[in-house]
């Protein structure tokens, strides 16, 4: 089973967003590289945030496949 185009431009949006994110915040001269790694953690407490508080489905916040 493969994700949808769907669902990895989902999962395109939501990376991007918070490496946006995380440029904007930067203070310093410093260029901030992309690391999935980062990135990763990141989006895993915005996850956590969104399903507790809001509601939505970890699949409709970030897509997976499940296995």
């Amino acid at each position: 089973m493969e994700l949808t185009r769907k669902q990895i431009e989902r999962q395109d949006f939501v990376d991007n967003s918070i490496f946006a994110l995380l440029q904007t915040l930067n203070t310093t001269d410093k260029l901030i590289d992309w690391d999935i790694e980062i990135i990763g953690n990141i989006r895993e407490v915005i996850q956590n945030h969104i399903i507790n508080k809001i509601g939505c489905s970890e699949q409709e916040f970030y897509p997976y496949i499940e296995e």
